[in-house]
């Protein structure tokens, strides 16, 4: 592609003379440079790509682009913007021609709650003859094809080289926070924006609730003129969002079960499954079921309801199609072990160990046990309080390692300690072993009892444990097979449904 219309619409510090050069591929890693590259440097995070722009020059880049004043010429045009993060993602648009506008984009963004609200949300249009394309934090789906996730939402020229792959009619996408930040959804158009909730995470990256709220808002802006947003407004941030989103006229939708609302939810009902009457703005009522436990999950499927309805699908077969749903690996994915029963959840915030703990209570839980831990690199603020909701919804915790890269086990097994000593009660214990603290939750429990393994849902073990398991979901399976003397491998309670996601 000729770089004049690479660069169709950039901003730049100062106008340069653009060149007649064709551009092959663009990358903001020198390492991936190759002959006719365009190198886009960024700064921030732990390298300043400006530092490799003479590395990127002799693997063959033909330009650069850049926020920096180079102290000397370069042999090759340099593009200075003001934002180069911004740029990339105008760039990857231009240069695979802006394959967003050939989809139905809908985009799903909160603390929690977004995996299994896309993943609904693609069963739900799948059902109705739509394909469909989705990216997140469990696995990307393109075409038909199941490829591993490397982030909840990928960088922009990711991104981009991904929709412009796609043959697919919708596409599903996570929106996380640090996407947002780091504009790597900049430029795309969304037919539909939904926020699930919002609760203390990520404050190590973006310092505050408030900052984290606004970042998350960010995605209402690049919303179609006919583009919808779905809110759940059950809590302080979502009605704000709500408020702020009438003030500027945006086609705006509320759900709710505590105020009024254009989807109100009456009636939830949460035991082996979950239910809600929904009365769309004071007359329409439709009744929703969900084959899942939790109250959270009947909130997750009223949210892509609406958005089902409101971008044209048929009310009735979306209402049936809920109940063929089945669950998403690695979240609320259940097990059942003569009576116990056993939940893999990637919960790794205090709203979303109240959920699963909660649903387990409403179910008739008899004891309910909870294995969790914290990795390093995450927001040490949120976990005081993640051990003191577990000690006040649990009869007995263990705390213990989840991976650890730049933390060793001794000081991380200090920190337990000392979240311990603070949570105050006899519930909790600390065992140092991931894999034998899940082992002795379970071989603990008896008929009626619920355990919960926490944190880290499908994915997997970067650290070596003692059991010869590569995640938690493995752990689980093979201790209930080691229990039942050899037995065939233990599926989980929709494992079913899940041979057509993996």
């Amino acid at each position: 592609m000729n770089i004049r219309d690479v660069l169709q619409d950039i901003e730049f510090l100062l106008q340069p003379q653009i060149p007649h050069l064709e551009i092959r591929s663009i990358s903001f890693n020198s390492k991936k440079v190759q002959n006719d590259s365009l190198f886009v440097a960024i700064s921030g995070g732990q390298f300043d790509g400006h530092q490799y722009i003479e590395d990127a020059i002799n693997r063959g880049a033909v330009a650069i682009v850049g926020e920096k004043e180079m102290k000397s010429p370069l042999p090759v045009p340099y593009f200075r913007v003001r934002n180069s993060r911004e740029s990339l993602a105008k760039l990857s648009s231009n240069f695979y021609h802006n394959p967003s506008k050939k989809h139905m984009m809908i985009g799903v963004t909160g603390t929690n709650g977004k995996t299994t609200t896309t993943f609904i949300l693609k069963h739900l249009f799948e059902e109705q003859g739509l394909s469909c394309t989705m990216i997140g934090s469990v696995m990307n789906i393109i075409n038909g094809e199941n490829r591993p996730s490397i982030a909840t939402t990928p960088d922009s020229l990711e991104l981009n080289r991904i929709l412009s792959e796609s043959n697919d009619d919708v596409v599903i996408m996570e929106v996380s926070s640090h996407a947002l930040a780091q504009a790597r959804v900049e430029g795309l158009a969304f037919d539909a924006c939904l926020f699930t909730n919002l609760s203390h995470d990520h404050l190590d990256y973006h310092g505050s609730l408030e900052e984290y709220f606004l970042t998350k808002a960010r995605l209402f802006q690049q919303l179609k003129e006919s583009g919808k947003a779905i809110i759940n407004i059950d809590t302080k941030w979502g009605e704000r969002l709500f408020s702020m989103l009438q003030q500027k006229k945006v086609n705006s939708l509320s759900l709710s079960h505590l105020h009024d609302a254009d989807y109100k939810m009456l009636h939830v009902l949460s035991n082996q499954c979950s239910s809600a009457l929904l009365v769309h703005q004071h007359h329409e009522e439709l009744y929703i079921h969900l084959n899942m436990p939790g109250e959270h999950n009947i909130y997750n499927a009223a949210i892509a309801y609406i958005t089902g309805v409101e971008l044209g699908l048929d009310k009735q077969k979306l209402l049936s199609s809920l109940k063929t749903f089945k669950g998403v690996p690695g979240r609320f994915e259940m097990f059942d072990y003569h009576g116990t029963t056993i939940v893999v959840d990637y919960a790794h915030t205090a709203d979303s160990f109240s959920y699963c703990l909660n649903a387990a209570k409403t179910c008739g839980a008899k004891t309910i046990r909870h294995v969790f831990g914290f990795r390093d690199g995450r927001d040490q603020s949120k976990r005081a309080e993640m051990v003191q909701l577990s000690s006040s919804l649990s009869d007995e915790y263990t705390l213990t390692l989840d991976d650890l890269i730049t933390v060793s086990p001794t000081d991380m097994l200090l920190e337990l300690t000392k979240l311990q000593k603070e949570a105050g009660n006899k519930k909790g214990s600390i065992t140092k072993d991931r894999t034998i603290a899940i082992k002795e939750a379970i071989e603990k429990s008896t008929k009626g009892d619920w355990v919960f393994v926490t944190g880290k849902g499908n994915e997997q073990y970067k650290n070596t444990y003692a059991l010869p398991c590569s995640s938690d979901i493995e752990t689980v399976q093979y201790v209930i097979k080691k229990n039942n003397h050899g037995e065939e491998t233990p599926q989980s309670l929709h494992e079913d449904d899940q041979q057509s996601f993996l």
